[in-house]
């Protein structure tokens, strides 16, 4: 690393700032707040009426009040150079060098949070790069309206080394990577908003075609926008080809098993054997899917919970799928009724009973035999059948239980208790009976 001697450095100077502060004070300031007052209102409007009176959920154009979108600070940036054009030569320009380069900088704010917000919704990381973009943002604003910004870019271009053949600056890898991140945010952007299109208005059947064309279509613009952002940072394409012997070593053992799910994903969604909605059990999770994206699979319960499957498991794993053939799904409750009983005469009424439970259905019937002999009586199980097993399965099996519990108390027949015998032996002598538990 070494110094260039050939940059001619610029000398920051206080004066600049003092000129500027002393033209803010003067009376054609006022001016010039008034025409940008004007600028802002006519920017609210005009996005306003382009956005209409329907609230778009997580718009980048327009955010949720307009102003925290994209289009406001883009329009109001434009038209305040357009002013600024305007009153040069007419009054002296303070208010607008204060005004442009913050709607500038709002604007690029607002692109940057809100692409990353759609294409990340739920990263803590996209959360801390959203305020370092910020913070940053606002320190160029200030360095640029304090004058020290063409002080620091020459600095800067001073510092330089030389990499093979190449001459590098502090400023140009800056700028390189500045460039970049832009390009990938524009990616994003792209990326997010093909997607969003792609699957709006999908229904069931196609939603797994329409998400495979979606993924795979954020993948290729990803890879275009990462060779567009490795050029504008100054990177050699043709060096990466040095590294593609590395890359295929990397897969093919570190990354094997990210590749795999990445393979596999593509291949449930091509070949349509799991679809978002299919009630799924796999390794002794059961639930509705929610979501299929190229890396794992989301799978939430009826108790809400959520599990994230690698879609490697769901490839080379026995999947249970309620949702192929039939969605029916059979639940049994279990009850004793004391020896003695009418079990001929007690079973269509339990059936009867349970059949009229709201969430079981009529075909196939309930069904209620007798499935073992206990020592504290006859075991009944009660089979039947539901519709909708996504929903709380615990709910219906309670009702079948209480309707149970109604017939055995209107047939007169008691649940038994368990007997125990007790034995006490007092002096040599011995007594016993039966006790209740």
């Amino acid at each position: 690393m070494a110094l260039n001697p050939n940059i001619k450095h610029h000398v920051f100077s206080p004066d600049e700032l003092l000129k500027l502060a002393d033209d803010l004070t003067r009376p054609t300031a006022l001016t010039e707040l008034a025409v940008l007052a004007g600028c802002l209102f006519i920017a609210w409007g005009i996005a306003r009426l382009v956005r209409g009176s329907q609230v778009l959920q997580g718009s980048i154009w327009f955010g949720q009040r307009i102003v925290d979108g994209v289009f406001f600070p883009v329009l109001a940036a434009l038209l305040g150079l357009g002013a600024r054009e305007l009153l040069t030569g007419v009054v002296p320009i303070a208010v607008f060098k204060l005004a442009i380069p913050i709607l500038t900088s709002l604007a690029l704010i607002r692109l940057t949070v809100r692409v990353l917000q759609a294409a990340f919704p739920n990263s803590h990381l996209m959360r801390v790069i959203e305020r370092s973009f910020s913070w940053g943002a606002w320190i160029v604003v200030v360095l640029w309206i304090t004058g020290v910004m063409p002080w620091l870019l020459d600095e800067m271009d001073a510092i330089s080394w030389k990499i093979g053949a190449t001459q590098l600056t502090l400023r140009n890898v800056v700028e390189g990577s500045l460039s970049a991140i832009t390009v990938l945010i524009v990616s994003l952007w792209l990326s997010s908003a093909l997607e969003t299109r792609l699957l709006r208005g999908a229904s069931v059947q196609d939603l797994s075609t329409r998400k495979i064309a979606a993924n795979a279509l954020r993948a290729g613009m990803l890879f275009v926008g990462l060779l567009m952002a490795l050029s504008a940072a100054g990177i050699d394409l043709t060096a990466l080809s040095v590294l593609s012997g590395a890359v295929g070593v990397g897969l093919g053992f570190g990354l094997q098993k990210l590749a795999s799910n990445y393979v596999s994903g593509f291949v449930i969604l091509a070949e349509r054997a799991l679809r978002i909605g299919d009630l799924v059990k796999v390794d002794s999770f059961e639930g509705r899917i929610t979501d299929i994206s190229t890396r794992y699979t989301v799978i939430r319960a009826s108790n809400g919970r959520e599990s994230l499957v690698p879609n490697e498991l769901l490839i080379t794993q026995r999947v249970e799928n309620a949702s192929r053939a039939d969605t029916k799904t059979m639940l049994q409750s279990v009850v004793q009724v004391p020896y003695g009983t009418d079990v001929d005469a007690l079973r269509p009424q339990v059936a009867a009973a349970v059949l009229e439970v709201e969430r079981v259905v009529e075909d196939p019937q309930p069904l209620v035999q007798l499935s073992n002999f206990t020592p504290d009586g006859l075991e009944l199980t009660v089979q039947f059948w539901i519709a909708d097993p996504d929903k709380n399965q615990l709910t219906v099996r309670s009702d079948v239980n209480l309707a149970i519990l109604r017939v055995l108390g209107a047939a007169g027949v008691e649940v038994p208790r368990a007997q125990r015998v007790v034995r006490q032996i007092v002096e040599g002598s011995s007594t016993s009976g039966p006790q209740p538990a």
